[in-house]
């Protein structure tokens, strides 16, 4: 049988899946048994152990300075960042997509000014952001939306030209209205695609957030990743990388299963 024609069974698919992610660990954890047997005090490689200790230490015991529990308090304040970044953009980038894809009086101007938009590194005008927005809150929020709210917009656009003309015609044929079409027609095509959108760009909005907390911010998961990269101290930073992925992975699922139970139409409407 060809390679190509090849299928797992569910157990076997079980394991594929986790057979990468233990050779990581084992490959991880061998290395650094081997360089703190040649060095204790080597902090490239931290053991298990030391990372739990970290953990415990900063997850569960609270800081004798503020009297908070740190890793919560840093998840927290970056999860509501993130959330209202993301939020926003969703909403901006929704409207500016139906408005570019379906109202042809909106396409000529915002197209072509949302591909520009869409090619700007948002990194780049992190500095602006600061002297508009200040240190506060809200420059790290509009870091997230400047940076994901154009392309979320491009690809709604693109899914709004490609709903059938056929049916637009219909629509006003019946007596529908320029809100009625959007609200009806248009509307209920684009929000599937949008939480898809939105798992795309769920990396470039994280990346976005944690390069604002690490330069200006007094908690956050990103500011306590540059805190204490100046101590060396992986046995801290390992545990967050690992927590902002699991974090990432759990929002991704949690938008495409809000898809599967919100939308069970548009797979089927797709194959």
């Amino acid at each position: 049988m060809r390679l190509i024609n090849r299928h797992p069974d569910r157990g076997g698919r079980l394991l594929l899946i986790l057979l990468p992610f233990a050779l990581l660990l084992f490959a991880y954890f061998v290395g650094s048994a081997a360089r703190l047997t040649d060095n204790p005090n080597d902090k490239l490689l931290p053991s298990a152990s030391q990372m739990a200790s970290a953990i415990d230490r900063l997850a569960f015991t609270e800081d004798k300075r503020s009297g908070n529990y740190l890793f919560w308090q840093d998840s927290a304040s970056s999860l509501a960042r993130l959330g209202m970044g993301i939020g926003i953009a969703a909403l901006v980038g929704l409207c500016l997509g139906i408005a570019a894809g379906i109202l042809p009086l909106f396409r000529a101007p915002l197209s072509p000014l949302l591909t520009v938009l869409s090619m700007v590194p948002p990194l780049a005008i992190l500095p602006i952001l600061f002297i508009v927005f200040g240190l506060g809150e809200l420059s790290k929020v509009m870091l997230i939306v400047i940076g994901i709210t154009p392309v979320l917009a491009r690809d709604l656009e693109q899914r709004a030209r490609e709903i059938p003309t056929e049916i637009l015609i219909k629509a006003q044929t019946l007596g529908a209205s320029t809100w009625t079409l959007i609200l009806r027609v248009v509307l209920p095509q684009l929000l599937p695609r949008l939480l898809i959108a939105l798992r795309l760009v769920l990396g470039s909005a994280w990346l976005f957030l944690i390069a604002a907390e690490a330069i200006a911010s007094t908690d956050g998961l990103g500011y306590r990743i540059f805190l204490v990269r100046r101590y060396m101290a992986m046995d801290v930073i390992l545990p967050y990388v690992v927590w902002i992925t699991l974090l990432a992975w759990l929002m991704d699922l949690g938008l495409r299963q809000t898809t599967r139970l919100c939308f069970p139409w548009y797979e089927g409407a797709k194959a």
